[in-house]
Formats: structure tokens, C-alpha cells, sequence
């Protein structure tokens, strides 16, 4: 029986390109595996009763709405612009963008757009682009672009909203930011004729689980210090843990083991904070995934 008939199978959507290295890696680290086949765009994936299909982004917003995919990765900006009828589960804050208009300073007047002429804006955004005229009040048209949307301007657009990371490729073409029109990270999105079914709703809600505890523990690590019975609380009181830290007396008595999971960027400030309390034997280490 084929997914498309098996009500079982639970149908996930890979996005193709740039977001694909980091979800098959966030998938690996939550332990579910993923291995190529024949068939490049279906791989076989660990997860007991689901098939995988790798889709472009845009693509995957479109099943998901249909109905054709239950649960799968795109951009928030793509969910945006197609103004699609799919419900987000997760932001796993990868590969994170600005979609942002740029022109060239030819075309700007102190800075910005002007208003008082006629505007051409390429893009392949056209409903946010849309949007974003309006809500700027330009005089301006839609150039619909279909990818390399930096190199038209100046010679076929005076504008362009695309997204960019960095902004190396704008600026390699001459390129400068003059506004933002959204920010967009990679998301997990679910039809919501998927979570209308039970069964399947248990095993999206399962994965998201799963995901988020990787998420979690990417933000967070083990600290790990020894403390004097006199300087327990003191040590205690500096520790940002999620609940309460693990105590555990040490052979001997009289010092204490205290072990908390932390935020990560915390570290630069409360190592400094633990050891002039007096905390000693210090020991970071990293975490796989946290469940709370």
C-alpha cells in the first residue's frame, strides 16, 4: 500500500537546498537516520511507519495545505508569502534570514526609495513584496524573479526583496539593505487535516518532542563543580538550573558535588561567579538532548 493510501504512514517533507543539511543533522542528533536511495528524493528514514520526500521549501508549504504531506521543514518566509493554511510547531532557529529590500545607491535619494517616481521591485516574494509597497506607500511594480534576484538591478529593477544571511551577495552586487520585511528561520510546519487524526497527531506530537529536547540541549550544558559544605549555598545561588541542581556528598564529607544543566552562553559569566564563591573542579561538558 502506498503512503499516499495507508493511513498509518506518517508523510514527512525534507526541504531541498540550504536547509537541508541542518534538519538532517537535527533529525541525526534526535536519533532518527536518514539514507540515501536510488530514488535521491525519497530517502529511507528510521522512524517506523513514515516516508520521506525531499521538496523544495515553497513546495512543502503547498502539500502541507493541501493535505498531501502531514508534517515537514520550510521557512517561515515561504509560509508567508504563500499565506498557506498550515499550523507551526517548532522553531528550531535554524538557518535564520532576513528578507530585506536593497537597491543600489543610484537609485536612492537620501538613502531611501523615493516616492515620487515610478518604481520597478524584483522579487520572488511577489505577496510580501506586494504588501511591503503598500505598506511604504512606493509608487512601484513587481518584477517576478524565479532566483539570482541580486543581479538585476540596476539595469532591469531599481529594487529587489530577497533574503540573505549576511549580507555578502547583496553587497558583492553592489547592493545596500534599506529596509526589513520580515525575519524567517527554518520551521516545522503540520497540515492541519494531519492533526485532525489522532494517530497521527500522536507521532507529529512524538517528533516535536524529539526535536525540541536536541534543540534544548544545544542551548544548555552539564556544569559540573565541587564545593565546601560552608560555601554550598552561596555556590547554589549563583547556578541559572533548570529546576533545582543535583547535590551528592562527596567520600568524606565535609564537600559537596553539585551538577546543574545550564544555559550555554551563561558560561562566560558564571564560571567567573562559581569559582569566586568557592567552586572548584569545574567541569563543562556537552548534552544530546534534554527531556524536561
Amino acid at each position: 500500500m502506498s503512503p499516499e493510501t495507508n493511513p498509518s504512514i506518517l508523510r514527512l517533507a525534507l526541504p531541498k537546498g540550504r536547509m537541508q543539511e541542518g534538519v538532517t543533522r537535527l533529525l541525526e542528533d534526535a536519533g532518527v537516520r536518514l539514507r540515501a536511495t536510488a530514488r535521491d528524493y525519497r530517502p529511507s528514514v528510521s522512524l517506523a511507519d513514515t516516508d520521506a520526500k525531499v521538496l523544495k521549501p515553497q513546495n512543502i508549504i503547498g502539500m502541507l495545505a493541501a493535505g498531501a504531506r502531514d508534517v515537514g521543514f520550510a521557512g517561515a518566509d515561504w509560509a508567508a508569502e504563500l499565506g498557506a493554511d498550515v499550523v507551526e510547531l517548532l522553531d528550531t532557529g535554524l538557518d535564520p534570514v532576513r528578507l530585506v529590500a536593497a537597491a543600489p545607491p543610484s537609485a536612492l535619494k537620501n538613502g531611501r526609495l523615493p516616492t515620487d517616481r515610478p518604481l520597478v521591485v524584483a522579487t520572488e516574494y511577489d505577496r510580501l513584496t506586494r504588501r511591503w509597497i503598500a505598506s511604504r506607500s512606493l509608487n512601484a511594480a513587481v518584477l517576478r524573479s524565479w532566483g539570482a534576484t541580486e543581479v538585476l538591478p540596476p539595469e532591469d529593477a531599481d529594487c529587489i526583496v530577497d533574503n540573505t544571511a549576511t549580507g555578502g551577495t547583496l553587497a558583492a552586487n553592489g547592493l545596500e539593505v534599506v529596509d526589513e520585511v520580515m525575519r524567517s528561520s527554518t520551521r516545522l510546519y503540520a497540515s492541519p487535516r494531519a492533526l485532525e487524526r489522532p494517530d497521527i497527531r500522536r507521532r507529529i506530537d512524538d517528533l516535536v518532542t524529539l526535536l525540541r529536547s536536541v534543540l534544548d540541549a544545544r542551548r544548555r550544558v552539564m556544569f559540573e563543580v565541587n564545593v565546601s559544605a560552608d560555601r554550598l549555598e552561596t555556590v547554589v545561588e549563583a547556578l541559572p538550573c533548570m529546576r533545582e541542581p543535583t547535590i551528592s556528598t562527596l567520600h568524606g564529607g565535609g564537600w559537596y558535588a553539585v551538577k546543574a544543566a545550564v544555559p550555554r552562553d551563561a558560561l562566560p559569566t558564571l564560571i567567573p561567579a562559581v569559582k569566586s564563591r568557592g567552586g572548584v573542579d569545574i567541569v563543562v561538558s556537552s548534552l544530546s538532548q534534554i527531556v524536561p
